[in-house]
Formats: structure tokens, C-alpha cells, sequence
């Protein structure tokens, strides 16, 4: 699904991302996690080919970066992030807003195909919003917004699924009906990416973990090989314990940690 060999990125006097190498095969589901300014969103903007390495090797989806059209690759990626929800408009009707992601829109100039409309309404139904179909995306919480955001990034049925700190700014309550909503994604057939800085958004669904430590790989593979508390402490600089339940990681930091 991806391979990433050695990817280094500069800007000016500053390195970035340094020998990075990263694998993700079909079928597995990878969260990456790492400190502000690790390089984590920068690896999804070159998983997406909106930025491109200074050095190394980019595949995605058999398609080599740099000797493919990465706007026909993008057509088989889902992508979710706060800069693309910022750029929706707040006035158009949800089922719309969802609808656009079959074409990669940002709104709709032009008649909407009846069976396109039928099967945004259905992905709102899927995650208990087809109650808000009709309604202006503004008038929507945080955390419906998200939920829309998922359910457009489904509609053209992508291979690839990348999501960019998806629950960030919800409460505890929105966020876990966001994780709800991400788990089931067990049942599609579709690869998932996803980066956050918080260790319990890790549900069920993942099965690797990438962590990303000052522009380099500090671990990466199976969760429970990867995610211990001393590789955690390695990468955040912090003292913590770590506990596993229903196969979700919690952490707690310890005194004068």
C-alpha cells in the first residue's frame, strides 16, 4: 500500500524528516504518533504527493512519486484534515458536503446525480446523522463535522484512508463517538492511516504503530511490540505507565515525570 525508503526532507538549514523508511501493508492499519513538529503531518503530505521528499522513494498504491500522476493516485486516497473541513462551506447541506467527496469537490456548481445523493444520505444513516441531512454543515458540533468529514472521505470508496489528527478539539464525549465511528472501519476494505498525539484514540482497528521522534523513525510495527512504556518515554521525554484494556492503550504520567 506504501513504501517510504529513506525519505529525508530539508528546508533551508533545517532537516525535517531524516532517512525515514516506513511499510504498510494492505490490511494493516497504522497510527503514528510523536511530538508537535516530529514530522508526523509531514509524512501524510508526502503519503498524499503534496510535498516530496529531497531524497528517497515514494509508492503508493504501486504508483512510484515522481513518475506517476499523483492527482490519479489521490483519486483512490481518502484524506481527512483540519485544513480541508476549514475550506467546506458551512452554508451548503451536509448530504452535499458529503457528496462532493465522490469527485473530489469542494461544493457542487452543477446537478447531482440521484444514486450519488442516495449513497451520501446512506453513510450519514451508517453513523447516526441522517437526522441532519438537510441542515447547513455550520449548524453542526465539532464532533458532527468530523463525522461528515469521514463519511465524505468514504464516498469514493478509496483504498487508502489517511486522517490527520481527526479527533482533535473534541471533548471527551465527542471524541469517543468519533472512535466508535473509526473502529468500524474494521469492516471496510480499506487501509487506514492516522496520526495523533494521544495514545488511547489507538482502538481496536490498528494493528502497527509508527513513532516519530525529531524527523526520524524511533520505533514502528505490531502495537503491543511497539508500544511500550519505555518506547513512549523515548519519544515524549516523559516518565509513564502503561496499561492495555479491550485492546486500547492508556497511560498514566507519573509523579515528577
Amino acid at each position: 500500500m506504501i513504501s517510504m525508503e529513506h525519505i529525508s526532507l530539508r528546508r533551508g538549514e533545517d532537516l525535517i524528516l531524516d532517512d525515514v523508511s516506513l511499510k504498510v501493508n494492505k490490511g494493516e492499519h497504522w497510527a503514528i504518533l510523536g511530538r508537535n513538529g516530529s514530522g508526523k503531518t509531514t509524512l501524510l503530505e508526502m503519503m498524499n504527493g503534496y510535498l516530496f521528499p529531497t531524497s528517497g522513494r515514494i509508492e503508493v498504491l504501486g504508483h512510484i512519486y515522481g513518475q506517476s500522476d499523483v492527482r490519479e493516485v489521490r483519486k483512490e486516497i481518502g484524506y481527512i484534515s483540519q485544513t480541508l473541513l476549514e475550506k467546506l462551506a458551512l452554508k451548503d447541506p451536509v448530504w452535499e458536503v458529503v457528496a462532493t467527496g465522490a469527485y473530489a469537490y469542494l461544493r457542487f456548481y452543477q446537478a447531482i446525480p440521484e444514486e450519488v445523493k442516495g449513497q451520501a444520505v446512506a453513510l450519514l444513516e451508517e453513523m447516526n446523522l441522517g437526522h441532519r441531512k438537510n441542515n447547513p454543515l455550520g449548524t453542526l458540533s465539532q464532533g458532527e463535522r468530523k463525522k461528515v468529514m469521514l463519511a465524505r472521505s468514504l464516498m469514493a470508496k478509496p483504498k487508502l484512508l489517511i486522517m490527520d489528527e481527526p479527533c482533535a478539539g473534541l471533548d471527551l464525549f465527542e471524541r469517543e463517538k468519533m472512535l466508535v465511528e473509526i473502529d468500524r472501519l474494521r469492516k471496510r476494505d480499506v487501509s487506514v492511516v492516522y496520526v495523533t498525539h494521544h495514545v488511547e484514540e489507538i482502538v481496536p482497528l490498528f494493528t502497527h504503530v509508527g513513532l516519530i521522534r525529531e524527523g526520524k523513525v524511533a520505533a514502528a510495527g505490531p502495537k503491543h511490540e511497539v508500544l511500550t512504556k519505555e518506547t513512549i518515554m523515548r519519544t515524549y521525554d516523559i516518565q509513564v505507565e502503561l496499561q492495555w484494556d479491550a485492546d486500547r492503550p492508556w497511560i498514566q504520567v507519573r509523579n515528577g515525570g
